[in-house]
């Protein structure tokens, strides 16, 4: 045809077809998965940056180099020059003194720019007003808790010394963001000038000190930083950062990035299959226009440059709309939520602008690309005979690649390439599964439902007819299914986990060196006040030194955990039972008859560090003494619980002739705290660790995780409604004209709705008993290969998924069809051809 303007034809056939509603399932469905992955990319990028940044207050930092001795002026200044904030810190014990009191604290001495991340906030006088500060103790000033303040019977404005040096007490703090670096160096805090460090004549070689270097910036920067950083490092210097400086923290959001990942990868392949199914009903509603344009002088390639055309202009239009949509949805969140939310929020980047427009062209192209194609191949003999459909092309390519984007699209999401692999085959294998069993049932039921009654015999007639199509239907509908199955459960599962690993009664103090002979007296104490403790452990200091009588320095590999371990004192115990918490992975715990060697039991992650096994001979050197000990069982540890756990736990009686003091951990009322000063005093020794503050800072990492993870769950939903919305309706014209047909040949409208009910509420019977089967499979593989959690059966879904799927299905099929019988069936059958 000469003169052909595919643009100019495609727009006005595009505004036709938007004017008679021809596009309305297409475009919903493009424009909900554009809406969907823009605004869970927003959201989750904003609280996950949100949740990252409160981590970094563990630090104080981004990342933290930390060491026993001094630390190269090399690694501050190729820091600086990347655009990197960097601040010096040096941490060690000392003992406080007054006139009339001592107590042993915890010094840390810092220069300008600390911290780095989080508040550091103080106050004038005890109980005072508390604000937050931007400054540090000025040079021969002091800042101090105020339990310090009483247990050194001081005032704001005394002086302290630290060492050598006499310190004006300026201030108290109330609150310093890097608490949670150790728990065991949580004694009470004192806060100097790093300038005043030479004056104290503390710091001395051979003496106790921690160096630290405090690093933050830009990721680019961090993460090149770190890969020059990371070559460098001495045995004994490590690079901490926010995912491995705290277990509960680092856990948490390592498994709210996966759920979010895994989230927003279902989110999206439902909305790809609603526009699949959308573009397919769109392609078989036009082959008679793509005849008739045939007739009228137009090539195979310009009937398929016409409809591309379209596709084009209407990805685009729903492509815009979508992130438009989606930036307004994630607005509209944080506006619903934002006394739940962090005041410092980061603004929304455009990353997921990016995001959501590969997602919505991917959708697009990849799934709608194969069915408009066969509008190419259409002959024009279909003028005269309706029976000649075209021959579907051969899409096998494009499939590939849209599966291939749509991997990618799952990488970037999840940033993990195992779970991203995982979900692909895994999915794969459930879906020929479902699809198996779907035909495996059809035809197991197909004659009992040949004895029931005319209304049943209707309803399942057009699927006991045609197995396979019916068990692609009961397949599409069954992974919209599994989907939402699969995102509810782990949703259910991981806020389970973290309320169990962070009770409200989680273990708030830790009491150290309470001398052996007090723990009768220390433990009625604790009852008295009305504390939960976990038991006294006996703890003595001790290096581990020999495997095998073969050095351990010549066994562990640099930055390991058994690296970190062999170079330093571990907390030694030993105990008749194993604590909670604690499971035996290998071996068995004490024999009945002593043992003439000390054993011991070793935690399983430090055991695979160092390559110990059972049997193996470890030698330590404890007090002067050394001790050598066979290791007879190993044990997985949850650190997450707030209660004193050890590396190494010996025998009973293998160290009864070493010092040691005691440990325990306890739960006391925010109600009862005043009773900790009588406890203080009646155990001078004692020292008391609070960690409310840190389980408060945990908690609330933990409530932004929660929050995130409920409202992707409602993203997820949605677009699961969208894909079964869109699958009832790739089906329907054919329903309808098979209902025309049945009225006219007499069929009462009460006996088609209720063939109409039967047959929607069989496949979503069928569709939820393959999505529950399909869930638990899929959660069990991701469970034990991606999530580290505990699978069990959810036994509840085996009885609601297949019900809640008749429900669903049997509703949306009776209100879907409803035109069969309020319509005349000789429009219906016009309409259909």
């Amino acid at each position: 045809m000469s003169g052909f303007n595919s643009p100019a034809l495609a727009l006005r056939l595009l505004g036709r077809e938007w004017r008679s509603g021809e596009l309305r399932v297409l475009i919903l469905a493009l424009l909900i998965a554009v809406t969907i992955s823009t605004a869970i990319s927003f959201f989750t990028n904003r609280i996950e940056r949100s949740m990252t940044s409160r981590a970094a207050e563990f630090l104080g930092a981004d990342m933290v180099i930390s060491s026993r001795s001094p630390l190269p002026d090399l690694y501050a200044q190729q820091a600086s020059a990347q655009g990197l904030r960097t601040s010096a810190q040096v941490g060690f014990s000392s003992v406080m003194a007054s006139d009339s009191e001592m107590q042993l604290s915890s010094v840390k001495a810092v220069e300008s720019g600390y911290p780095q991340r989080g508040e550091l906030r103080i106050t004038d006088q005890p109980f005072g007003e508390e604000r937050t500060t931007g400054e540090i103790p000025a040079a021969g000033e002091v800042w101090i808790e105020p339990r310090l303040l009483n247990q050194l019977a001081l005032q704001v404005g005394d002086s302290l010394e630290v060492g050598y040096a006499s310190l004006r007490i300026s201030a108290l703090i109330t609150h310093e963001p890097d608490r949670a670096a150790d728990f065991y160096s949580l004694s009470p805090s004192v806060l100097m000038n790093l300038a005043d460090i030479p004056a104290t004549r503390i710091v001395q070689p051979g003496s106790r000190v921690s160096y630290r270097l405090l690093i933050s910036g830009d990721a680019p920067a961090l993460q090149g930083y770190r890969d020059w950083l990371e070559p460098q490092l001495e045995v004994n210097q490590r690079l901490t950062t926010v995912n491995d400086d705290n277990r509960q923290v680092g856990r948490a959001l390592g498994r709210a990035n996966q759920f979010l990942g895994l989230s927003s990868i279902a989110a999206v392949v439902l909305a790809g299959v609603a526009v699949a199914l959308s573009a397919g009903r769109f392609a078989v509603r036009h082959f008679d226009a793509s005849a008739l344009l045939r007739c009228m002088g137009l090539s195979r390639r310009q009937v398929l440059q016409l409809f591309l055309s379209q596709l084009l202009m209407l990805g685009a239009l729903a492509t815009l709309a979508g992130l438009l949509l989606g930036w307004l949805v994630q607005w509209g969140l944080i506006a619903l939520l934002q006394d739940l939310l962090p005041p410092d929020l980061p603004a929304p980047g455009l990353q997921p602008l990016w995001i959501g427009a590969a997602t919505g062209l991917t959708a697009l192209f990849g799934f709608a690309l194969p069915p408009l194609l066969r509008l190419g191949r259409v002959a024009p003999l279909r003028v005269l005979r309706r029976d000649l459909a075209p021959m579907p092309s051969s899409s096998w390519f494009i499939y590939g690649l849209a599966l291939t984007a749509l991997c990618l699209l799952m990488w970037q999401f999840t940033g993990d390439l195992k779970l991203t692999l995982s979900m692909v085959f895994g999915g794969a294998a459930a879906a020929l599964l479902m699809g198996l069993l779907a035909w495996l049932l059809l035809r197991a039921s197909a004659a009992p439902l040949a004895r029931a009654s005319l209304a049943w015999r209707l309803g399942s007639g057009e699927l006991l007819k045609q197995p396979a199509a019916a068990a692609t239907q009961i397949l599409a509908f069954g992974l919209i299914f599994m989907s939402m199955l699969v995102v509810i459960i782990l949703r259910t599962e991981l806020l389970s986990n973290w309320q169990d690993q962070l009770p409200a009664d989680a273990p708030n103090h830790f009491a150290l060196n309470i001398l052996p002979e007090q723990a009768d007296d220390f433990a009625a104490q604790l009852n008295t006040i009305g504390a939960r403790s976990a038991p006294l452990y006996p703890v003595t200091p001790g290096r581990l030194v020999t495997i095998n009588d073969q050095p351990v320095r010549e066994q562990v590999t640099k930055d390991s955990q058994g690296e970190r371990a062999i170079n330093r004192d571990l907390s030694l115990t030993w105990a008749a039972e194993p604590a909670a918490g604690n499971q035996l992975r290998e071996g068995s715990w004490w024999p009945s008859a002593p043992s003439e060697q000390p054993l011991v039991s070793i935690e399983s992650e430090l055991a695979d560090s160092l390559g110990i096994k059972l049997d193996d001979q470890l030698g330590f050197v404890i007090a002067g003494q050394t001790l050598s000990a066979r290791v007879s069982s190993i044990r997985e540890v949850d650190w997450d619980n707030f209660t004193p756990n050890f590396y190494m736990i010996f025998s009973p009686g293998s160290l009864n002739d070493l010092p040691a003091t005691l440990l325990t951990s306890f739960y006391l009322p925010s109600s009862e705290r005043a009773a900790l000063r009588d406890l203080t005093r009646a155990f001078p020794a004692m020292t008391l660790l609070e960690v409310e503050p840190i389980l408060e800072q945990i908690r609330s990492i933990l409530a932004q995780v929660t929050l995130a993870v409920e409202y992707v769950l409602v993203f997820v939903l949605l677009a699961g409604l969208t894909v079964l919305f869109a699958a009832l309706q790739a089906t329907l014209d054919q329903r309808l004209y098979q209902g025309a047909l049945l009225r006219t040949l007499g069929a009462q409208k009460a006996l088609l709705r209720r063939a109409n009910r039967l047959e929607f509420t069989l496949l979503g019977a069928l569709a939820g008993l393959m999505a529950v089967v399909a869930s638990e499979l899929a959660t069990w593989a991701l469970y034990r290969f991606a999530l580290d959690l505990e699978w069990q059966p959810h036994l509840l879904f085996w009885l609601l998924a297949p019900l809640a799927g008749a429900l669903l299905i049997g509703v949306a099929g009776a209100l879907g069809t409803r035109a069969v019988v309020h319509q005349s069936p000789m429009r219906l059958i016009n309409r259909s051809h």
